[in-house]
């Protein structure tokens, strides 16, 4: 009789291939991929791998100390779970999992607008605040009036996302039929729904109402996946400068930060608006393919900004190692989106809360073995660049 193996998750990208498995192909292809020939995406993770650590023996590293401060707020580690849209199609109630898991690792959640889960759903059991994320869309009282509701939520940080005056060209989602409604693709989404039963049940059944909470005050039919992409197209500004932030700042109280940063002269102007931090952001390779890295345009913003705000990276983290590459590069910290929906969706809440105790461990470990024992003790002469 042959021997059965149970496969255990480690790292994010064994929560990649459980999520593939147990989520729709449309689903999974929303996460996972990118624009055009997700070039991009590609280069986020392959430039992490090209930045060597530098190893130092014969500290004393008894004690690491990975906590530090993000906006004025103490966090376990320098990481906070990036908005993600849909979250609770990956899991029921995906939205609450996840910042269910982040109080348990001491880190930020992030509520994206296109979350299924409500302000006040995650309020009624947040154990802290949470972070919100906002577009800049056409209908400025709209804009008004959900920002008004995340305050009212006790919301005090504001992740403003930049980078989407259109969308991206994201081929996967043609190709499995997510962006048509003809019978054929109905057909193709009904069976890839039924190839996957687990999910059917507990998401599709018992994961209701799949209601975007936050904009439910804003489309005709929140439960509407195909009413809520229209609305959400038709209100894509192409037309939002800079001004724009300047009103945006005047009605946001609390802190500010930008998303979807990628040069030094946007970070400047970001600066000049008033915002609080940055984010060096491509949107994870999922709006405009052949542009560069984040982690290779961290140097120049961290240069332009001079420490004035703080900057955080996302894009291409994977694990704790990455952390440190980012830190040491001088971000104050990153966010990770694709990580915790593979995770979430793989393994749920316990999943997540495994996933970041993970990264947590990798952290310490490559500063212990780098001789930092504290995330301020981690610098740039840590690392260096394999130019090979």
């Amino acid at each position: 009789m042959g021997r059965t193996h149970n496969f255990v998750p480690a790292t994010s990208l064994d929560y990649r291939r459980l999520a593939e498995k147990r989520l729709p192909r449309f689903l999974f292809d929303y996460i996972d991929g990118g624009a055009n020939d997700e070039l991009t995406m590609r280069r986020n993770v392959d430039d992490f791998q090209s930045i060597r650590v530098r190893q130092h023996v014969m500290r004393d590293v008894s004690d690491i100390d990975t906590s530090t401060t993000l906006l004025g707020e103490a966090v376990a580690m320098p990481v906070v779970l990036a908005p993600v849209g849909m979250a609770g199609l990956y899991s029921r109630r995906g939205e609450l999992q996840a910042m269910r898991a982040s109080d348990v690792a001491g880190i930020p959640f992030t509520l994206s607008t296109l979350g299924i889960c409500s302000l006040e759903e995650l309020r009624a059991q947040a154990k802290k605040p949470f972070w919100f994320q906002q577009y800049m869309i056409r209908d400025r009282e709209a804009v008004r009036g959900i920002l008004e509701r995340a305050m009212a939520n006790g919301c005090t940080k504001l992740i403003f996302t930049v980078d989407m005056p259109v969308a991206g060209m994201r081929y996967r989602d043609t190709r499995n039929g997510m962006l048509t409604d003809d019978v054929g693709s109905k057909l193709g989404r009904a069976w890839q729904l039924v190839q996957r039963p687990g999910w059917l049940y507990d998401v599709g059944v018992r994961g209701k109402p799949h209601t975007f909470g936050c904009i439910s005050d804003q489309v005709s039919d929140p439960t509407n996946t195909r009413a809520v992409k229209a609305w959400v197209d038709s209100q894509y500004d192409p037309a939002v400068t800079w001004a724009d932030i300047a009103w945006l700042r005047e009605l946001w109280k609390g802190k500010l930060v930008i998303k979807g940063i990628l040069e030094a002269d946007d970070a400047r102007a970001a600066l000049d608006a008033g915002a609080d931090g940055v984010v060096i952001s491509n949107h994870g390779g999922r709006q405009l393919d052949s542009v560069a890295s984040t982690i290779s345009k961290l140097p120049a913003v961290i240069e332009a900004v001079g420490g004035r705000i703080d900057v955080f990276m996302d894009g291409g983290v994977r694990g704790g190692m990455d952390v440190f590459k980012a830190v040491a590069l001088g971000a104050t910290g990153v966010m990770i989106g694709r990580s915790w929906a593979w995770a979430i969706a793989g393994g749920g809440e316990a999943g997540l809360i495994d996933l970041l105790a993970t990264f947590k461990r990798e952290l310490a470990v490559a500063m212990a073995l780098t001789g930092a024992r504290s995330i301020g003790e981690v610098h740039r002469g840590l690392i260096e660049w394999d130019r090979c």
